[in-house]
């Protein structure tokens, strides 16, 4: 998984950035395949601060932005966010209506 973290009106200092990737390997475990790109984006605009997330995989695009009181409480609603993204998403993979019925065993006839 490739993470990408970006910073605007912030500096993103590698404390940022080590949390935001030890945050974000949570959201690995819900596919086998490796994720394509994961790009965070830290804004601050005055008094709020706020983290957007985008995650790219098989050709799908996620996106989830959250604010908190600092940055570190809006890094922890972003993942939780793209969290439950990836389970609704990996929930619409599983296809529930694929059941066993007799005209597909081929015993109705």
């Amino acid at each position: 998984m490739r993470i990408e973290t970006h910073g605007q009106q912030v500096e993103v200092t590698p404390a940022l950035r080590s949390y935001v990737e030890t945050k974000l390997e949570r959201l690995q475990r819900h596919f086998d395949q490796p994720f394509v790109e994961v790009r965070v984006l830290l804004v601050l605009d005055k008094t709020v601060q706020r983290a957007e997330g985008t995650v790219n995989i098989a050709g799908r695009t996620m996106h989830a932005d959250a604010t908190g009181v600092d940055m570190y409480a809006a890094i922890d609603l972003l993942t939780d966010k793209l969290d439950r993204l990836l389970m609704k998403h990996k929930e619409k993979l599983v296809d529930h209506h694929r059941g066993e019925s007799l005209a597909r065993n081929g015993e109705l006839g």
